[in-house]
């Protein structure tokens, strides 16, 4: 027998109950037009997630589940699974309500809680110990739970299979990570195939601060093959027809919400399944959904951007555009003495190619403005690192009048390589909203850049742009690599480093130079107290600055 279902693929906003409501009811109603006996949300779809500290108001608690019973409300005899945060006069739990014909029938409570890398959930929530629950819809058997709760391996999908589960529905907020679609198809398939059931895995869309959504929701049958997949990066209603192999024995611990009888499938099966994306057309997919929902979500239809004619403020302005649209991207050139001609050049031809506003905004009278009163203060001593930096606040300066008057946020531009050793200055290059490639290693970033102009067909990024050396271009003749390593050098040293947690020890024992690591390293810890002013920015990595990693700024390890 086949069992029609709908997997809901909503992009919710954190708190915002009634809207997060209305996606429900929107989706539900799509879902009883297409004759579908089961719909499953995200988890916390009702509240958005995370929610974090909200958690902590008990108002949001109680008017969460208002509109949960308003939604419960409206349902008929499609059976619907929602995440929500349910409250026991004592305790919160992280919920999924099984609601139909007119209300809540049974809730989950979700039994493995993460507390690792972005996740911080036994802050706020207790993990469920009630007996689990069969749901039966239209005759079949279905088990559900919650994210954590079926990658952990004696989860609760052994036991629901155990007491006769003849379908598992997942409900999640997988938040993305480079190739994390692939690793959660792997693991649900394999899954599927160890328990010979099919499995219904729903993910929510959508940029939350610094967590990108990327949906990816999918079906796989018993033997794990895939039946269905929603796309990446973008809403959808997944709707398809499960093929159930009935058990030979009656399911225990069954709520019956439905008859075989209540739903007639007359048009054809669906499998629809969307294409898969990868590599660095998936990181630039997530960079522009993160980029696009922070803006939207938090008011701002505009932003502004320094166009330095530099590799980074080009791949920011590339991401803007295809998250806003070039009407709201605004570049702004701020030339001092230092710069060079190829500079302003390369920036209007990369404007020009976007088709976006840009104006030029020198920073030299300021700049000498600043000489003039210090100088009294600065009398005898050679100008060095404090007049480079005068420039790059001239600059934010700048940025942030045009961000006050106008309503644009600025857009930073740092990458992940000069974050991590410091290379930006504070209160300078760091201003803004908002930091688009935050997460993103220098090398990659050129990667991107010319993963752009393939996709575009043409040259959209000017070649110098790719080929020139990088400079902050804030001294005579000034290049990167007068203050760094190389990139080629440094950015295998940051990888090991930052995101795989190695020791100074581990990574010199690896093979890598001993000065050279232990300089880098140096860098990134000395520069802790400067990423914790910047602003939040896209995580694409396994371990992001920001949430993931939470290192002391006062640290005598080394």
């Amino acid at each position: 027998m086949n069992l029609r279902l709908a997997l809901a693929q909503l992009n919710p906003t954190v708190g915002a109950i009634n809207a997060n409501l209305q996606q429900l009811k929107d989706a539900y109603a799509e879902a009883v037009q297409k004759n579908c006996s089961l719909i499953a949300f995200g988890e916390l779809s009702v509240t958005g997630y995370p929610p974090e500290d909200l958690l902590l108001k008990p108002r949001f608690i109680i008017d969460q589940l208002a509109a949960l019973n308003d939604f419960a409300a409206s349902t008929s005899s499609c059976v619907a699974v929602v995440g929500v945060v349910d409250f026991d006069g004592q305790q919160l739990f992280n919920a999924a309500a099984v609601c139909s014909d007119g209300k809540v029938q049974h809730v989950y409570h979700k039994r493995n809680l993460p507390n690792y890398s972005v996740f911080d959930e036994k802050r706020y929530f207790s993990p469920g110990t009630e007996p689990l629950q069969l749901i039966g819809v239209n005759g079949v058997a279905v088990g559900i739970s919650i994210c954590e709760d079926i990658w952990v391996d004696d989860g609760p999908h052994i036991e629901l299979v155990s007491a006769g589960a003849e379908i598992l529905v997942s409900i999640n907020g997988s938040p993305y990570h480079l190739d994390k679609d692939a690793e959660r198809e792997n693991l649900i398939a394999n899954r599927a195939s160890d328990l010979q059931v099919p499995i219904c895995y729903v993910n929510q869309v959508g940029g939350q601060d610094e967590l990108v959504f990327d949906g990816g929701s999918f079906v796989v049958d018993r033997g794990g093959e895939l039946v269905a997949r929603a796309p990446l990066f973008e809403e959808s209603l997944l709707i398809t027809d499960v093929s159930i192999e009935p058990r030979e024995v009656r399911a225990q611990r069954t709520i019956d919400l439905g008859s075989e009888s209540d739903t007639e499938i007359s048009d054809p099966p669906l499998t629809p399944v969307a294409d898969s994306i990868s590599g660095d057309s998936e990181l630039y997919e997530a960079l522009v959904l993160g980029t696009r929902d922070y803006c939207h979500k938090n008011g701002f239809s505009d932003v502004v951007i320094g166009l330095s004619g530099g590799i980074d403020s080009t791949l920011v302005a590339c991401v803007a555009v295809d998250a806003l649209g070039p009407d709201h991207v605004h570049g702004v050139a701020m030339p001092s003495r230092y710069s060079s001609d190829h500079s302003l050049t390369d920036a209007e031809a990369l404007a020009d190619n976007l088709g976006i506003d840009m104006r030029t905004i020198s920073i030299e009278p300021a700049f000498a403005a600043y000489m003039d009163m210090l100088d009294p203060s600065f009398e005898g001593r050679q100008p060095g690192l404090t007049w480079e930096n005068v420039q790059s606040r001239c600059r934010g300066q700048i940025l942030m009048a045009l961000s006050n008057e106008f309503g644009w946020m600025v857009l930073t531009t740092g990458n992940k390589s000069e974050a991590a050793v410091g290379y930006f200055t504070i209160y300078g290059d760091s201003v803004g909203g908002y930091a688009v490639i935050k997460d993103l290693l220098k090398l990659k970033v050129y990667d991107l850049c010319r993963l752009v102009n393939q996709r575009s067909g043409k040259e959209v990024i000017p070649d110098n742009v790719i080929t020139k050396p990088p400079s902050a271009e804030l001294r005579p003749d000034q290049r990167d690599d007068q203050s760094l390593p190389p990139y080629e050098v440094l950015d295998p040293i940051l990888s090991l480093y930052v995101e795989h947690d190695r020791t100074t020890t581990d990574i010199i024992d690896e093979g890598h130079d001993p000065d050279m690591v232990s300089r880098i390293t140096r860098l990134v810890d000395i520069a802790e107290y400067k990423r914790r002013q910047s602003p939040p920015g896209v995580r694409v990595t396994r371990k992001a600055f920001g949430k993931d990693r939470r290192v002391p700024i006062t640290n005598g390890y080394r």
